[in-house]
């Protein structure tokens, strides 16, 4: 009991606990105790949706050059005219803080009071797989283990019965489990996938229920496995290794067995709180039940929850190259299960500790690709939003040009936002490092900075 309840301890003030983290733990007072990853995979639309630019609607239909990195990579020149095209959907004031939204998201800029806008936000890759490879893993060149790994490597579950890292649904295309891998990190740091893209069930690969009736026997048996791993290791190496982490999964499979099945057991939530999340309409309810695992996880003591939004086709859900109209369906799939789980949150008393980022791997451009109906990438300027733990809730923080296509002032790169999301945990980008063949290796790498104005 003393030694539970020691570890609930640590768990309780932020410090790590040691059976569940290599890293150094906190480098200073946390703000958040774990973050919830809302990826919109593909591209959302920031001039459709979040930063507001009367200018293309003055200019609709127009033609002008746009000297960007996507052009040169689809014609290898620049200097092409392409046409103006305004947002499909119009824009208004919201909230006491009176930040502009479209339409497209109702239910969503109904909260625009609790959220803080990045407007600024530019990173590296102009297609899918390396932007969001970068996005998650801040490197476009060989294998680096992603954020939630770092995370976890940093200062590990609050829960020793769930690992650290979910990720709900992710897709097997753009980088598949790179995106949520731990590379060279201790392999027992990986992610851990709950659900497939494209699939409504929410299960945990090869966690199959107890092969005894009795629990004292299934127990038996793991020990007796976990003897012969042992052998194995020390004739192997007797160091950190990949089957060292075989042997953690297998415990950590044991105990799961016990709790996973009940926070998988959504039906356990009254009747409101479904349809809070929209689980009372079939085009909601699918994303609904993803962000409702969320929150159950949270309260669970996970550190890192990332909820998917895409599939596993050629192109990413949210990727409207020629048909820009439907990125209404996909927001009416996200829109309510996302309010509800803001909602959820704040009324728990979760949203005080737990930090929300909503966000694609890059934004899109202001003009009509090819002179159609969509449009193309935009690396260069696009807008993400945060909410909860540590963060200036109705705030908006840098801009793009006057047609949304380049940050322009108070540039944030996805590098200073991995260094921001950190800093929030109580991790020092900086000093959360690990040496592999020969150099220190960190999420940021060598750039990064903390954008403390964002910050409460």
């Amino acid at each position: 009991m003393a030694s539970l309840l020691a570890q609930w301890n640590r768990a309780q003030s932020g410090s790590p606990s040691i059976s569940q983290t290599s890293g150094s733990g906190l480098h200073h007072p946390a703000k958040a105790k774990r973050v919830i990853f809302l990826f919109m995979q593909g591209g959302v639309s920031q001039v459709d949706s979040f930063d507001y630019k009367p200018l293309l609607d003055k200019r609709d239909g127009e033609l002008i050059s746009f000297d960007d990195p996507r052009e040169f990579a689809n014609s290898g020149t620049l200097g092409s005219k392409q046409k103006i095209m305004k947002s499909l959907w119009p824009f208004r004031q919201r909230g006491e803080s009176g930040r502009w939204t479209s339409d497209l998201f109702p239910a969503m800029s109904e909260h625009v009071d609790k959220m803080t806008f990045i407007h600024s936000m530019n990173t590296e890759g102009v297609a899918h797989g390396p932007a969001t490879l970068f996005l998650h893993c801040g490197a476009l060149n060989f294998i680096r283990p992603s954020m939630g790994s770092w995370i976890d490597y940093a200062i590990g579950s609050e829960n020793e019965n769930l690992p650290g890292f979910v990720s709900i649904s992710p897709s097997i295309g753009n980088g598949g489990p790179r995106n949520y891998g731990s590379a060279f990190l201790p392999a027992r740091h990986q992610g851990t996938a709950i659900g497939k893209a494209g699939r409504d069930e929410l299960e945990i690969e090869h966690l199959k229920g107890p092969t005894h009736s009795n629990s004292q026997l299934q127990r038996a048996d793991l020990d007796r496995l976990q003897q012969l791993n042992q052998i194995q290791r020390q004739r192997h190496n007797p160091s950190e290794s990949e089957l060292d982490a075989l042997i953690h999964s297998y415990e950590l499979a044991w105990q799961m067995q016990s709790i996973a099945p009940e926070i998988l057991d959504l039906e356990k939530e009254t009747e409101e709180t479904h349809r809070l999340y929209g689980m009372d309409d079939p085009a909601t309810a699918p994303f609904g039940k993803k962000c409702l695992l969320a929150r159950r996880l949270c309260e669970s003591g996970v550190r890192f929850i990332q909820v998917n939004y895409g599939d596993n086709t050629a192109n990413p859900a949210w990727d409207q190259h020629s048909n820009m109209p439907k990125h209404l369906d996909h927001a009416q799939a996200v829109d309510r299960p996302i309010t509800g789980l803001l909602e959820d949150l704040e009324r728990r008393g979760l949203l005080e500790d737990t930090l929300v980022w909503w966000g694609s791997e890059f934004g899109r451009a202001p003009y009509a690709q090819k002179n159609g109906t969509g449009r193309d990438h935009n690396p260069g300027g696009f807008t993400m939003w945060l909410a909860g733990a540590g963060t200036k809730p109705g705030y908006a923080y840098g801009e793009t040009d006057e047609f949304g296509q380049l940050a322009i002032q108070n540039k944030v790169h996805m590098h200073d936002l991995h260094a921001t999301l950190l800093h929030v945990l109580g991790i020092d980008h900086e000093r959360l490092t690990f040496r592999h063949a020969g150099r220190d290796f960190r999420l940021t790498d060598v750039y990064g900075r903390v954008v403390r104005d964002i910050l409460a």
